[in-house]
């Protein structure tokens, strides 16, 4: 990417408006899939609801962690290395994800509105190349749309209602 030529700590305030709709929806996207659903994969090998909310939930513990926050959710040996899904394990519980999405997500949150310039503009080697960290959270954070958007798939095709959003009152 282009790197931008200004104060990049504005627009972390703008991604802070995603991060927090991402915090919520995480959790109405898996709201009620059994674990059974949440390993189908419908004969594809597309990464199947476990995996997919796994993963989302180690991207947040990688960025924490390099944000200076030794954490790690349950289940990092499944996903650390940016592992893809491993057809022979069974995934823990949607519950289980979901309580680390919640433990790591309001310090992850602090830590993103106190980054420095320095910080985001500091170069980090990825596969293929580098970025800036600046870039790399802006990564994480559209991928976050991307999973949800994936899971909110898996919901209509599973056969279950579409994803309740935060503004809607649960119905009863």
């Amino acid at each position: 990417m282009e790197a931008l030529k200004t104060d990049k700590t504005a627009f972390i305030e703008g991604f802070i408006l995603l991060y927090d709709l991402h915090t919520t929806l995480f959790s109405n996207v898996i709201e009620n899939i059994s674990a059974e659903d949440a390993h189908n994969r419908l004969n594809t090998k597309a990464n199947h609801v476990a995996w997919l909310t796994g993963s989302l939930v180690q991207e947040r513990f990688d960025l924490a962690n390099a944000l200076n926050i030794e954490d790690r959710q349950k289940a990092a040996s499944l996903f650390e290395g940016h592992k893809g899904v491993q057809d022979q394990l069974t995934y823990p519980s949607l519950a289980s994800f979901k309580e680390d999405w919640i433990a790591i997500s309001p310090e992850l949150r602090a830590a993103l509105l106190a980054v420095s310039q320095e910080k985001l503009d500091s170069i980090i080697p990825m596969p293929g190349g580098e970025m800036t960290f600046f870039d790399w959270v802006f990564f994480i954070i559209h991928r976050e749309s991307y999973c949800i958007g994936q899971i909110g798939l898996w919901r209509r095709l599973l056969g279950y209602d579409a994803m309740r959003y935060p503004m809607e009152p649960e119905k009863k």
